[in-house]
């Protein structure tokens, strides 16, 4: 039995649940910082699409509320410490 096959074998992909389905959201507005907060992690990183479960279109939608919401000044943007 090769690694990768016991990798795969002990730990079962588990599928991320959409947000946005199910908040029954069709169109992520900047203005909505309490949705936009759970795809910011807690530095201020934006999410990875693979950890969030949103299709491509709606990772874009949600990346670019970000971003205007940043310049807003609604959202804060990555702390910068290590």
């Amino acid at each position: 039995m090769s690694a990768v096959s016991k990798r795969t074998e002990a730990r079962p992909g588990r599928r991320r649940r959409n947000l946005l389905t199910a908040e029954q959201v069709s169109v992520v507005d900047y203005k909505d910082v309490d949705l936009l907060r759970k795809f910011i992690s807690d530095r201020g990183k934006i999410r990875a699409r693979r950890v969030t479960g949103l299709s491509p279109a709606q990772q874009k939608q949600v990346a670019q509320a970000i971003k205007n919401a940043r310049e807003m000044a609604l959202l804060p943007y990555p702390s910068r410490t290590r």
